[in-house]
């Protein structure tokens, strides 16, 4: 048993009967100071969000569906189904039209080629970056992140290195800098078009590989952040700012995370977990959103839609998140639109 298991194991039994404090969840941020938390807390999503969403699921029997384990460059790929983000029909991807990358939170605009990589995950930070986390022949995770902006990639902040591993500020020549360490790593970073910066990362030190798993990459294709999930409604004046998907233990889990944004200090984030092996879920509301049954927590700063079979969809506005209130919540959550079944990723378009 792993460090993580038997955490999640410890949080099972200590909340077994009772509620689990969803701030344990990744605080996602717009602040640039506090980029690199966010991408060092996403990389462990999955895992900490069913810390947070299984203590209060039933213990006896419950599975973690192959969840645990999820490491930056360590997370073994299971070798089923594959998830993949649904196409954004009539939006143009980089290659057409590189100003739009990273300008709405809701639409990646590149991808890869699915018949040679397995997506493991995929985020957005609004006007800052657009990444895709991937694999190609079973080989060690790639992270590809592409920017307009050469200051938000040029130097420091690779996710799984330390912070310094880019000491000096990268070419974007289509060279590969080696980062030092006991397992190595690798960084390529180029220009794919004119105004866009792409750095790709790796653990180990396989150039080939590394330049194999980039020419995957496609630019003409433009794909829906949320995967089995969309927000069509917004509360009034909010946008969402980041969103992040980790499919790394498709089809047994899947987990995204979005934050949204109103003035210049108002966020409130939202959670979707998604499980196949979840027990226990709750089904009687306090409130109803939509039509649909919701509970609100005692501590009155999340918002839980409920019926979504094996899966758990909160809004949390209080607490760390201010300026939204259970109102912009309800909005939020009853636009909220589910596919039918999580596990296919045909039924998400």
């Amino acid at each position: 048993m792993t460090d993580l298991d038997q955490r999640i194991a410890s949080v099972l039994r200590e909340h077994a009967e009772g509620e689990t404090d969803t701030h344990r969840l990744l605080r996602d941020s717009r602040a640039l100071g506090r980029r690199r938390q966010v991408r060092r807390r996403t990389a462990t999503g999955t895992a900490l969000a069913l810390v947070g969403v299984l203590g209060f699921v039933g213990v006896s029997g419950t599975d973690l569906g192959g969840l645990s384990g999820r490491l930056p460059w360590g997370a073994a790929t299971p070798a089923t189904a594959s998830a993949v983000p649904p196409r954004a029909d009539g939006v143009p991807g980089a290659a057409t039209d590189p100003t739009r990358v990273a300008t709405d939170s809701q639409v990646l605009h590149f991808g890869v080629d699915t018949a040679r990589a397995r997506y493991l995950g995929w985020e957005i930070r609004q006007n800052e970056v657009e990444s895709v986390r991937f694999t190609v022949g079973g080989g060690r995770p790639v992270l590809v992140e592409v920017s307009r902006s050469v200051e938000l990639l040029s130097r420091g902040g690779v996710e799984g290195f330390t912070f310094d591993a880019v000491e000096e500020p990268l070419p974007f020549d289509g060279t590969v800098r080696e980062v030092p360490g006991q397992t190595g790593g690798l960084i390529l970073s180029w220009r794919p078009e004119n105004g866009l910066y792409a750095r790709a990362s790796t653990a180990g030190r396989d150039q080939t590989r590394l330049r194999r798993a980039v020419d995957a990459l496609r630019w003409n294709q433009a794909s829906r952040c949320a995967g089995p999930l969309r927000l069509t409604t917004l509360p009034p004046g909010a946008t969402v700012v980041n969103c992040a998907v980790d499919a790394s233990a498709f089809p047994a889990g899947l987990n995204a995370r979005f934050v949204l944004g109103r003035g210049e200090d108002a966020t409130m984030r939202v959670s979707f977990d998604h499980a196949s092996q979840l027990v226990g879920v709750r089904t009687e509301g306090n409130r109803t959103v939509g039509g649909r049954s919701a509970y609100l927590y005692p501590d009155g700063t999340r918002l839980e839609l409920l019926g979504i079979p094996k899966a758990h969809l909160i809004a949390t506005f209080g607490g760390l998140d201010k300026g939204f209130t259970e109102a912009d919540a309800s909005v939020l959550l009853a636009g909220a639109q589910v596919a039918k079944d999580l596990t296919d990723p045909e039924t998400w378009k």
